[in-house]
């Protein structure tokens, strides 16, 4: 599961928007934000390294925010 909250957070922090991501990234800007509105379910993986390229993840930060595992 994304934590989205976390990913717009970074994306901010790094003064991006999700527009100006998925043109970073190389995807079309609609695209992107279908992916917000599945709650980051259909994130490619060569989009989350993309992402995480352009927004300078750390390997942490990377793991916090796209391979949160929630236990209940």
């Amino acid at each position: 599961m994304v934590n989205l909250d976390k990913l717009k957070g970074k994306i901010r922090e790094k003064r991006f928007t999700i527009y100006s991501l998925a043109v970073a990234i190389g995807i079309n800007p609609a695209t992107l934000y279908r992916r917000f509105e599945a709650n980051g379910e259909t994130f490619t993986i060569g989009e989350v390294t993309a992402i995480a390229r352009v927004l300078c993840l750390s390997y942490e930060e990377l793991n916090e925010i796209f391979f949160e595992k929630k236990v209940a």
